[in-house]
């Protein structure tokens, strides 16, 4: 299987590639919103962007990423699955991308340091009741750990002070999902 295979590749790599439970929640959660469009920032190599589109043939998927040897990687993958025409594959820094289009969800797993970043530039590209979910917010549980290498320890605090602005933000309600390495899953409030 595909799958199986670009997983391989990851490890091979050493790319980061969605832990397989909180793989299975996102699927669960796909199906239960009946999610038809998402916008992935952070592509990788497309391990959780196939999964994704395989979950219901109505899915349709922008996906940003700047690496360009995991840009290629990922079109190739794509290209296996034979899921190129509901997958668009953009290469660049997402930071620099602006989108018009709106999604049912959002998936940030790119540079942990510009979640909050992400998240505040696109949630307008945000359907009304669409959800945005963050990977990776546990850290791999670093963020209850005494860090001494300063570079580490000031990415645990980006990650540790965007838990933080998930949870106090004014406009979305945010769940912490202890699967995998964390997600966090923001939907509008409903009471503005």
């Amino acid at each position: 299987m595909l799958l199986d295979k670009v997983t391989v590749q990851a490890r091979e790599k050493n790319i980061p590639i969605m832990q397989k439970e909180a793989l299975l929640y996102l699927k669960k959660l796909l199906k239960k919103e009946k999610i038809k469009t998402i916008l992935e920032i952070g592509t990788g190599i497309g391990y959780s962007t196939i999964n994704m589109a395989l979950v219901n043939d109505n899915i349709k998927i922008t996906s940003i990423e700047k690496d360009k040897e995991r840009y290629q990687m990922a079109c190739d993958n794509v290209k296996k699955q034979l899921l190129t025409n509901r997958i668009q594959l953009i290469l660049g820094d997402a930071k620099e991308i602006d989108l018009t289009e709106k999604f049912d969800l959002i998936l940030i797993d790119a540079a942990k340091s510009s979640n909050k970043y992400f998240f505040e530039k696109f949630q307008y590209n945000l359907n009304k009741k669409g959800l945005i979910i963050t990977d990776n917010v546990n850290f791999y549980n670093l963020i209850n750990e005494k860090i001494t290498n300063r570079n580490l320890k000031q990415l645990v605090n980006k990650i540790k002070k965007y838990r933080l602005f998930l949870e106090q933000h004014e406009h979305f309600k945010t769940s912490f999902i202890d699967v995998g390495d964390g997600l966090s899953v923001s939907k509008r409030r409903s009471d503005l």
